[in-house]
């Protein structure tokens, strides 16, 4: 089976959301400092356009989760695979996410780190497929409602493949 990528979301698109979405973070943030926290692989290329767009000081850490593998549809067991470097005792805290799918790893994950003892915590994701949500979670800051296709490219892969396309595309199979 062999697949072809549809473009959903254009490179400037992408671009001029990240601008917006890092205006509206910097304005919530007024005179403090907000600590990034990557969801890796995925969130990577969106975080680092991200932070690059906030004005107010940023720090930045990463943890990786995977319930994916090499499936198109989430397995529902998330599996921490690396933690984050840093506590997140007293800080503003947004997790980066490049998608919100089912919710499932969000609202374990979100869970996992309030308890840590952030002074707040807020989700920001690039995309959001909300039809597809089984389990609630607040999304604060979204760049993109996206219909229930299965997208790649900005960080976003199908089995390790197309993080690099600088564009939301849709795979399309064979």
């Amino acid at each position: 089976m062999s697949e072809r990528i549809r473009v959903l979301l254009s490179e400037q698109e992408v671009n001029r959301r990240i601008q917006e979405i890092g205006g509206q973070i910097s304005r919530d943030y007024e005179g403090k400092q907000v600590h990034l926290v990557c969801v890796l692989k995925g969130g990577s290329f969106f975080m680092c356009e991200l932070a690059k767009r906030i004005t107010v000081p940023v720090s930045l850490d990463f943890m990786s989760v995977s319930s994916y593998g090499s499936e198109t549809k989430s397995s529902g067991v998330v599996k921490i695979v690396k933690d984050l470097d840093e506590p997140l005792k007293d800080k503003d805290v947004i997790v980066v996410e490049d998608i919100v799918d089912s919710g499932r790893t969000l609202s374990y994950l979100l869970t996992m780190l309030q308890d840590r003892g952030p002074k707040s915590l807020r989700l920001c994701t690039l995309l959001d497929k909300p039809e597809r949500r089984v389990t609630d979670v607040q999304v604060d800051y979204t760049g993109f409602r996206i219909p229930d296709e299965f997208v790649v490219g900005y960080g976003l892969d199908y089995d390790q493949k197309y993080r690099n396309l600088p564009y939301i595309g849709v795979v399309e199979f064979d």
